[in-house]
């Protein structure tokens, strides 16, 4: 049923295009003329020429060896990302953005297959768990490589075309996926949203307009959680996510440097404080940045960082905003007491539980 409203949503759009534009070509013409087999065909080939003009900063992928066999379920993952995958060159000198998603398994050696049909080998530098992408970089000097045009975050439009590309499947021709923008800073401000089909065939793909200029890169991501691979299970559902890079050089030079980026860690169990405002603490992780910053159980947060916490959902919103690493002011109400208190944390990385498998760790591959 969403295929075939999609469908007549997308002949319309292509039959309104093409009488437009042949109205005002020829004003003796008019809007009842348009065959629609020709409207779908012009619109397939704006979203082919759009995929020709990303072709040249596609990198397809090649990982061997690391990490094969997990203990039980991670995320919803039972194997990790297998087989070739997709990268998206940004930088002339070969340094590629791909998705942490394609690098689960560690893999020792990595090598890419640039548009010319040359392969590289390629190393990896730093990764970014709150957004789910990572930078690897190619690894012989001398090269220039074709970029592509990126759209700033005060383009992007709620309602404007979005094409998926990725190489996934393994076919000589990168496989698409059309759609819209249906929501943008999503995840915690990071995301843009998209109900064209987003999956392990084009996870670290791009994400382009019908220009054929950078959107995002495609990434598994999951608003409740921030657990590896979280978010695979929404593949295919017209439900995903694309990290926009405009705007985000910051974060591309720290990963460009070799840093890693995680999500951040306060280290409570929490629920609606049944005697008002906020969230009342029901547990605290020992040596976590709570406990360190002099939280107790029974006090209620009540802002971060001056924002007022309502409930779980608005507290893993804000957090979700943060990265290990960073400090946030604590506003909370000490139990059994009226008056406001106001502490300074530092948050962490999320502890690793015990025996979990080792890619947990996101270390660096070289």
């Amino acid at each position: 049923m969403i295929a075939v409203k999609r469908m007549f949503i997308l002949l319309a759009l292509a039959t309104f295009t093409l009488a437009t534009v042949t109205f005002f070509a020829s004003p003796c013409v008019g809007q009842d003329s348009v065959d629609p087999l020709q409207a779908m065909s012009a619109t397939s080939r704006v979203f082919r020429a759009a995929v020709e003009k990303i072709k040249p900063s596609l990198v397809v992928i090649e990982s061997f060896g690391g990490v094969t066999t997990v203990q039980g379920r991670i995320g919803g993952i039972r194997k990790q990302g297998e087989g070739n995958t997709t990268g998206i060159l940004i930088s002339p000198d070969g340094h590629i953005v791909t998705s942490t998603f394609n690098f689960i398994q560690k893999p020792p050696v990595i090598t890419v297959i640039t548009s010319d049909g040359k392969r590289h080998y390629a190393k990896f530098l730093g990764r970014d768990d709150t957004r789910k992408i990572c930078i690897l970089k190619i690894d012989q000097p001398g090269n220039k490589f074709a970029v592509p045009r990126m759209i700033g975050p005060e383009e992007l439009q709620i309602g404007q075309w979005a094409i998926t590309v990725g190489v996934g499947y393994g076919d000589a021709n990168p496989a698409i996926s059309t759609g819209i923008i249906s929501a943008t800073n999503r995840i915690g401000g990071r995301a843009i949203q998209t109900d064209a089909n987003v999956s392990p065939a084009n996870y670290g793909g791009p994400l382009i307009d019908i220009e054929g200029r950078l959107l995002g890169v495609c990434v598994p991501m999951n608003p409740q959680s921030q657990a590896i691979g979280a978010g695979v299970e929404w593949y295919d559902s017209g439900i995903g996510f694309a990290i926009p890079l405009a705007g985000e050089e910051n974060i591309l030079d720290r990963l460009i440097k070799g840093d890693n980026v995680f999500p951040a860690f306060l280290g409570i169990q929490a629920m609606a404080n049944p005697n008002g405002e906020g969230v009342w603490i029901e547990q605290i992780v020992p040596k976590s940045p709570a406990k360190e910053a002099g939280l107790l159980r029974g006090d209620a947060i009540v802002a971060i960082d001056k924002k007022k916490v309502k409930d779980m959902l608005e507290l893993k919103k804000i957090l979700n905003k943060f990265e290990a690493g960073q400090e946030i002011e604590i506003t909370y109400i000490p139990d059994g007491k009226t008056a406001r208190k106001t502490v300074t944390a530092k948050l962490d990385r999320t502890p690793q539980p015990a025996g979990a498998p080792e890619q947990l760790e996101a270390p660096k591959i070289r």
